[in-house]
C-alpha cells in the first residue's frame, strides 16, 4: 500500500484491510471484487490486483509460506526487485539491498552521482550493494530507509544531524538539493470523454466493470466513452448506454429514423444512433428515446501519465428499466461496497447533483 502513497493516506486502509483479511488463507479466499473494493481510493490498483493473485499463488504453491530467496519471490505476482529484496532483509534477515525511493536518494547524494534517473538507478543500486552488511541486513535497509525519510528528504535535508554528513560527496560540494538528478518529465497530453450517469427510479445507478487487465482493470465505472486525445464531443450520444423504454399507452414514435437515438433534453438537437448491424441494445419499433441532460462542467482528474476531462450527461429513467448488456444497476446507498476509483466517485458525484 505504501509504494507511491503516504503513510497517512494508508493507515486507515491498511488497519480495514487486515481486520478483514488478517492472514493469507483469508485473503486468498475472497473474491477480487471485495478486494478491490476495499482497495478504492488509494490508487494504482494493479496493487490491489496483484497483492489478491500473489496470496492465491502463495496458498496454492507455497503452502501459505514466503519464499526465502529472491528469485522465488519475483516468481509471485506482483513481487519486483525492490520487494523481494525488501523481504528477503527484513522478513528473513538474509543479505539483500532493497533500494527505494529514499535509499535512492541517500546513495545518490552520498556519491553525488552524477547519471539522471531513472538511468541512474542500476549505479544507485551496485553503490548500495557495496553498503550492505552480511549481518542484520534487514536493520541496515530500514535504518536506511529512515534516514532518507527523516533527515535526507527531498528538499532542505537536515544535513547537519546526518551521521554520514563527513563522508558525502553532494553534501561536501554544498549540493545536496541537487540529488538525485532526474531526467525532464515528458508531460502527457489532456485526454477527453463523456461519461453518463444513468438514475433510475428506485435510486439505482448503472454501473459496468472495466476489463481486468489496463488502466483501472476490474474497477467499476459509469458507462464512458473512449478517452482520447481528439475526442470529439458531438459524437458522445453515440457512444451513451441504450435501454429498451416501452412508450406510454396510444404514443406511436415519431418517425422510424428517430427510433433508437438519444437526444440532449433541452436542446432539440437529436443526435442518430451508431450505422451498421443491429446492435442487441437498440431501440426497435415501438419504444422511445432517452433523453440525456449534459451537466455544466467537467470532471477533471490526473493519473500517472496523462491528465483526463469527462464531460457528464445524466438519464432518470422508470424502475422497471432494465440494464443494459454488459452492466448492472446498483442502489445509491450500496455505492460504497463497489470498488469505484477516486474518479468514478468525482463522475457519480457530479452525476447525481440536484
Amino acid at each position: 500500500m505504501l509504494q507511491q502513497t503516504t503513510v497517512k493516506a494508508v493507515a486507515p486502509y491498511y488497519a480495514r484491510f487486515l481486520a478483514r483479511w488478517p492472514d493469507l488463507n483469508a485473503l486468498a479466499a475472497a473474491s477480487l471484487n471485495e478486494v478491490l473494493a476495499a482497495w478504492a481510493g488509494l490508487g494504482y490498483y494493479a496493487r490491489a490486483r496483484n497483492l489478491h493473485a500473489c496470496a492465491r499463488a502463495l496458498v496454492e504453491q507455497h503452502g501459505a509460506q514466503f519464499p526465502a530467496s529472491e528469485g522465488a519471490l519475483r516468481e509471485l505476482p506482483g513481487i519486483g526487485a525492490y520487494t523481494a529484496a525488501a523481504i528477503v532483509a527484513i522478513a528473513f534477515d538474509h543479505r539483500a539491498t532493497p533500494v527505494d525511493g529514499n535509499i535512492e536518494r541517500v546513495i545518490a547524494r552520498l556519491y553525488a552521482l552524477g547519471t539522471p534517473l531513472p538511468a541512474g538507478k542500476v549505479e544507485i543500486e551496485r553503490q548500495a550493494r557495496t553498503l550492505t552488511p552480511a549481518a542484520r541486513a534487514g536493520d541496515f535497509a530500514q535504518a536506511l530507509m529512515d534516514l532518507g525519510a527523516t533527515i535526507c528528504t527531498p528538499k532542505k535535508p537536515a544535513c547537519a544531524l546526518c551521521p554520514w554528513n563527513d563522508a558525502c560527496v553532494a553534501h561536501a560540494r554544498g549540493e545536496a538539493d541537487l540529488f538525485p538528478i532526474r531526467a525532464p518529465k515528458r508531460e502527457g497530453q489532456l485526454r477527453r470523454g463523456a461519461a453518463f450517469v444513468v438514475r433510475r427510479a428506485d435510486n439505482c445507478v448503472l454501473l459496468r466493470t472495466r476489463p481486468a487487465r489496463g488502466l483501472l482493470g476490474g474497477m467499476s465505472e459509469v458507462p464512458t466513452t473512449a478517452w482520447t486525445a481528439d475526442f470529439d464531443e458531438a459524437t458522445a450520444l453515440s457512444h451513451a448506454p441504450r435501454f429498451h423504454l416501452p412508450l406510454p399507452d396510444g404514443e406511436r414514435p415519431a418517425s422510424a429514423d428517430a427510433v433508437g437515438g438519444s437526444r440532449v433534453k433541452g436542446s432539440g438537437r437529436q443526435v442518430p444512433s451508431n450505422t451498421g448491424p443491429p446492435h442487441p441494445d437498440r431501440l426497435s419499433d415501438g419504444e422511445r428515446e432517452v433523453a440525456w441532460r449534459r451537466l455544466p462542467g467537467v470532471v477533471r482528474h490526473v493519473f500517472t501519465h496523462f491528465p483526463l476531462e469527462l464531460t457528464v450527461y445524466r438519464a432518470e429513467l422508470p424502475r422497471q428499466t432494465a440494464a443494459p448488456t454488459g452492466t448492472r444497476w446498483i442502489a445509491i446507498a450500496q455505492l460504497g461496497e463497489e470498488a469505484l476509483p477516486s474518479l468514478m466517485r468525482k463522475v457519480v458525484a457530479h452525476g447525481l447533483e440536484r
